[in-house]
């Protein structure tokens, strides 16, 4: 099966983020895309609500069934060819990927930092 490749950026300077239509690697593209901007990569995952989910995302885990384990708030980030869900304040890691529980964006690292601290 073939992976879904496809970025969003945050634009620096104007604090929005941006859907990636096109990459541009001439003159002017690429000093835009460094210098200003940083380049998110979609985890070909979606959350329980159908969003996409990128990297620099905060996630919501659910507690879906009896055994799962206990819900976090994290940032979803690319380790060693795995996306991961990290807690920092929590020294935690966990798969981005779950058969038995639900995953659900509720911001990105760049407009709700303040998610990770617990302050919804």
């Amino acid at each position: 099966m073939k992976r879904e490749i496809k970025f969003r950026a945050w634009d620096k300077e104007n604090k929005k983020m941006a859907q990636v239509s096109r990459i541009d690697f001439g003159p002017g593209g690429i000093k835009y895309l460094v210098d200003d901007s940083v380049l998110l990569e979609y985890t070909g995952l979606k959350d329980k609500n159908g969003q996409s989910i990128y990297e620099g995302d905060i996630v919501r885990t659910g507690k879906d069934n009896i055994g799962d384990p206990e819900p976090m708030i994290g940032q979803v980030i690319m380790r060693e060819g795995s996306w991961l869900i990290e807690n920092e304040k929590m020294q935690e890691a966990i798969d981005l990927f779950s058969e038995i529980t639900s995953r659900e964006v509720i911001g990105n690292i760049f407009e709700d930092k303040q998610l990770l601290e617990g302050k919804q």
